[in-house]
């Protein structure tokens, strides 16, 4: 249906946002990872994805006043790398009981593309229930790559990646609030000027995402993250670091 473009205003005005846990990523993000739309963090192996992800889930629970949403996690993990031990960690160091933050992070494992699709699909019921105000899916792309494999199936997988994205972004809007998908990147022999690793999933994840994050290893425990594509944000990086704590900012 349309609206109009005061009405427009007035929802854009109810954007959430939720902290990263660094201020200098938050920055980056235009005050944190916002509600209604999706953020797509990529990047290679050890990049700090999942550690984003665990950190987000920890946080969203936190009240307004400290960056957070005040709600509950939707947590699926596509490749298990899900740690609820890491999730006690980040809890502590911000003051919230471990066993009531592993409590507010409901936690499916997706063992096929099918099953990933199925778990969004029936996620309704769960937002209302558990007051869910952050889905992640880490990683969106896994088995979507591993089970389509050849040039002939690649319009199938786009086609059913395309329809799981538009599901994801629905739920954004409709519950107002934050997703959060992960992506592996692959390597392009063929490019030699400028970055030679794209995220996998070509054009359709990244015309869904609204905003997408490149995440790149610096020296330990240091990574860098680059906002490659936002609706408004322009393209930008920042330095952040990954600690027993979470993810924070360096020191000064």
């Amino acid at each position: 249906p349309f609206i109009t473009a005061k009405e427009l205003v007035e929802r854009q005005k109810e954007v959430l946002r939720l902290t990263t846990g660094s201020k200098k990523l938050d920055e980056l993000l235009g005050g944190g990872v916002e509600s209604q739309s999706i953020t797509e963090f990529y990047g290679e192996f050890g990049s700090g994805k999942s550690q984003i992800c665990h950190q987000l889930a920890v946080n969203v629970q936190l009240p307004r006043e400290k960056g957070g949403l005040n709600g509950t996690a939707l947590y699926i993990d596509t490749e298990a790398t899900f740690r609820p031990q890491r999730i006690a960690e980040m809890a502590r160091a911000v003051g919230l009981d471990p066993d009531t933050a592993l409590e507010k992070i409901i936690y499916a494992e997706a063992y096929t593309s099918d099953h990933q699709i199925e778990l969004l699909e029936s996620a309704d019921e769960l937002i209302r229930k558990h007051n869910i105000k952050l889905i992640i899916i880490d990683s969106l792309t896994a088995h979507f790559r591993s089970e389509y494999l050849g040039r002939e199936l690649l319009a199938t997988r786009q086609q059913k990646l395309n329809k799981h994205m538009y599901r994801l972004a629905r739920l954004a809007k409709v519950f107002n609030l934050v997703a959060v998908v992960t992506n592996q990147v692959m390597a392009h022999p063929d490019t030699y000027y400028g970055d030679p690793t794209k995220p996998i999933g070509g054009h359709i994840v990244g015309h869904t995402a609204h905003t997408r994050i490149y995440l790149r290893k610096a020296k330990p425990p240091i990574r860098i993250a680059r906002l490659i594509a936002s609706p408004y944000l322009p393209e930008n990086e920042c330095r952040f670091q990954i600690t027993s704590e979470g993810i924070r900012d360096l020191e000064e």
